[in-house]
């Protein structure tokens, strides 16, 4: 393991971890795990009430990264202004291929599935698993907002449904 990965991530800092979204890196310790010493990241998901350890050495294979760049951020924002690209596939396929978008971490991935799924008053109602897979989406998609620029999270989400919103206009 070289020491530049290693040292990639700091206590303090915000990280996304693909299934959780963005935690902040509380400390690194050593632990004791089946008769190794690993040295771990304890990761703090304050809204979710979690903590997660993530071994340093799997943290790049895992697919944990740094918050995005804010020019990341305004790309995802101007994804949101586009045309929802709906495939028509059954409901449990697209559904399998938004969760997987959901939990790959990527931003911009995120942000199609928020688009995709976005609905206006004027526009038919959505499933149960429609409406839980679009809050998942957005409730990511708002908390990296948050956490790159700077906001508080009921800030980044009125900044994210502002987006959505003009698309309509």
């Amino acid at each position: 393991m070289s020491k530049t990965k290693k040292n990639e991530f700091r206590p303090d800092d915000f990280v996304v971890y693909p299934a959780h979204g963005v935690g902040r890196i509380v400390s690194i310790e050593e632990q004791e795990v089946a008769g190794l010493r690993l040295e771990m990241f304890v990761i703090s998901f304050e809204k979710d009430k979690m903590t997660l350890r993530v071994p340093t050495s799997r943290a790049s294979e895992i697919g944990m990264r740094s918050l995005s760049s804010p020019d990341l951020i305004d790309r995802a924002l101007e994804t949101l202004k586009g045309k929802a690209r709906v495939k028509r596939a059954m409901w449990s396929r697209r559904a399998q291929e938004y969760d997987q978008k959901i939990n790959s971490g990527d931003l911009m991935s995120i942000a199609e599935v928020v688009r995709d799924l976005h609905r206006n008053d004027d526009q038919r109602e959505q499933s149960y698993s429609e409406r839980q897979l679009y809050e998942a989406a957005l409730d990511r998609l708002t908390r990296e907002v948050a956490a790159v620029s700077g906001l508080d999270e009921g800030a980044a989400q009125k900044r994210v449904e502002e987006v959505l919103l003009s698309r309509a206009a």
